[in-house]
């Protein structure tokens, strides 16, 4: 290879990851929904399998990230403060963790109050439409996505999306 064409190739691997790592920073957009979500059961740090469909009557964020990606740490105080905020309230916050890290993520986990699952094979990011860390689908009671946040999410913005969607009651379970 002549160092030309070396020299592109340099560059053109650069402004891939450059893509890759800062398209999840800067403010959080909501990039729509009104899709059924797509089907979710994975193994929390327990073992225990998590499904999504056993949570219907509930809202659900689901948050995926990564324990190397910083935007995804920035975030988990906040969504920690509306997880607790919450409680009682007919939502569950997911995080569905990126499974190469995994070490890094039982350390981190200690700090983490909500439920964090595992995705080993990354199965869940395809169906999901998962392309950047961190991303969060919120999900209705009915188990419609209805607000798809790319980006690193704040408490303000998620729970100005999260409580209209609310339901007035919440099944027992």
């Amino acid at each position: 290879m002549n160092g030309r064409l070396k020299l592109v190739l340099v560059a053109l691997l650069a402004v891939v990851a450059f893509q890759v790592f800062f398209r999840g920073r800067g403010e959080p957009r909501s990039q729509g929904g009104g899709h059924p979500a797509p089907p979710l059961a994975l193994p929390d740090l327990a073992g225990r399998t998590v499904d999504l469909g056993s949570l219907r009557g509930k809202v659900v964020a689901v948050n995926f990230w990564a324990s190397w990606c910083g935007p995804c740490r920035a975030e988990i105080p906040d969504l920690a403060e509306v997880w607790r905020a919450q409680q009682g309230k007919c939502f569950e916050l997911l995080g569905v963790a990126e499974e190469s890290g995994r070490e890094d993520v039982l350390a981190m986990a200690r700090d983490i109050p909500y439920p964090i699952l595992f995705d080993a094979r990354a199965t869940a990011l395809e169906p999901w439409g998962v392309p950047a860390y961190p991303r969060t689908y919120l999900v209705d009671a009915q188990g419609t996505v209805q607000h798809v946040f790319a980006g690193s999410l704040d408490r303000e913005t998620l729970t100005a999306a999260l409580e209209p969607l609310l339901p007035a009651s919440c099944p027992k379970g």
